[in-house]
């Protein structure tokens, strides 16, 4: 494991940790997908059919096995929130890498996206999703050993500033 990937919906974890993968030659596994591949259910599908309590218990379970992986992980947006997948990520050793956007950019990207992609977003509009992003921010930035603000930034220089501060190392000792 090289890098790991948090921040909230729409802050461009996938993204990110594509071209990260990519410049670093190195694996990328996204939770969400590692997820559905396991569940054989969209993210979505999973919500409606079991609620979110017995999600974060499959995420969990997940997350233990991604961290066992080589590369990169990007995780969901909710998964540091978890006491548990807290508690795991900030005991790990590998650099936990914080992607931190604005509410204006998280909105305009979900929006883009569609928002029939995100259940949370359909579920709590864009002013309880914004609440949300909001007390879930402590706990990224508990867990933060790098952050990094992707607002007006392309994926590229978001990339080349992660690649800088890993090179110069974090509390958990890494260079890249």
């Amino acid at each position: 494991m090289k890098v790991i990937l948090i921040g909230f919906m729409g802050s461009g974890k996938s993204t990110i940790a594509e071209v990260l993968s990519e410049q670093l030659a190195i694996e990328h596994h996204d939770l969400d997908l590692l997820i559905e591949n396991r569940s054989g259910l969209k993210i979505p599908e999973y919500f409606d059919q079991f609620g979110e309590a017995k999600f974060r218990e499959f995420e969990h379970q997940t997350l233990i096995d991604a961290l066992e992986m080589d590369g990169i992980v990007s995780t969901g947006g909710g998964t540091p929130v978890q006491d548990a997948n807290f508690a795991l990520l900030l005991d790990h050793p590998t650099p936990t890498v914080f992607l931190n956007a604005s509410d204006d950019t998280v909105i305009k990207r979900l929006v883009s996206d569609g928002i029939q992609s995100r259940p949370l977003f359909q579920q709590l509009g864009e002013e309880g999703l914004l609440d949300l992003k909001h007390s879930r921010q402590n706990r990224y930035e508990q867990l933060a050993d790098i952050t990094i603000d992707v607002n007006d930034k392309t994926p590229d220089k978001i990339v080349a500033e992660i690649i800088e501060k890993l090179n110069q190392g974090t509390n958990k000792e890494r260079a890249y």
